[in-house]
C-alpha cells in the first residue's frame, strides 16, 4: 500500500509542476540535485552452482552543476558533489557478515550534454570524465578493496528533457 501511494505522489507532483519545466535552455544558472546514492558489488561464488551474492552499500548523493547553455542543443556542466555510502544493514547474505561495500567520497569535473532540439520532448545524451577523491571500500571473496585514493570516473546518462518553454 505504501509503495502505491507513494507512485501515486510522484505522478501528482509530475504532473502538477511540468508546466514550470524547460527541457534545454541558453544561459547560464546552477542545478543541484539531492538523492540517493548506491554502491554494489556482483559476483557468482560458486560457478558450478550460480549461487549469486550481492552486496549492497547505500546513502546520500550530492551534486551541483554550472551549466553553460552554448545553444538551445548544447551545454557544457562542470560539476562538483559527494557520495556518502554505508553498508546496508539488512544484507541477505548467508553465512559472510563481513562482505560490504561503502564509498565516501567528492566528486568533480565536467559534462557536456546534446539534446535534440525538439519542442516539450527533447532527447539527449550526455558524458564527461571527472574524478572522484576519498575512502572506497569493497571486501568480496573476490575483491579486498580498501584506500583512501583519487579514482577517475565517466559520467554518462541518456535521457529525455520535458518542458513546454524549451527555446529551439
Amino acid at each position: 500500500m505504501t509503495l502505491t501511494l507513494r507512485y501515486f505522489n510522484a505522478i501528482v507532483f509530475t504532473v502538477l509542476f511540468s508546466s514550470y519545466l524547460k527541457a534545454q535552455t541558453t544561459g547560464n544558472f546552477i542545478k543541484a540535485s539531492i538523492g540517493f546514492g548506491s554502491s554494489s558489488s556482483y559476483y557468482i561464488e560458486n560457478y558450478g552452482s550460480q549461487e549469486e551474492v550481492d552486496v549492497m552499500g547505500g546513502g546520500l548523493y550530492l551534486q551541483a552543476e554550472y551549466v553553460l547553455g552554448i545553444k538551445s542543443w548544447f551545454s557544457v556542466r562542470p560539476y562538483a558533489g559527494a557520495i556518502f555510502e554505508s553498508v546496508d544493514k539488512d544484507q541477505n547474505i548467508q553465512n559472510q557478515p563481513q562482505y560490504k561495500v561503502t564509498t565516501n567520497a567528492f566528486l568533480m569535473g565536467g559534462k557536456a550534454r546534446f539534446c535534440a532540439p525538439i519542442p516539450w520532448v527533447a532527447p539527449f545524451i550526455e558524458g564527461g570524465i571527472g574524478t572522484s577523491i576519498g575512502k572506497f571500500e569493497t571486501f568480496t571473496p573476490n575483491v579486498n578493496f580498501n584506500k583512501s585514493t583519487i579514482l577517475m570516473h565517466i559520467p554518462f546518462s541518456i535521457g529525455l528533457a520535458i518542458g513546454r518553454k524549451k527555446q529551439s
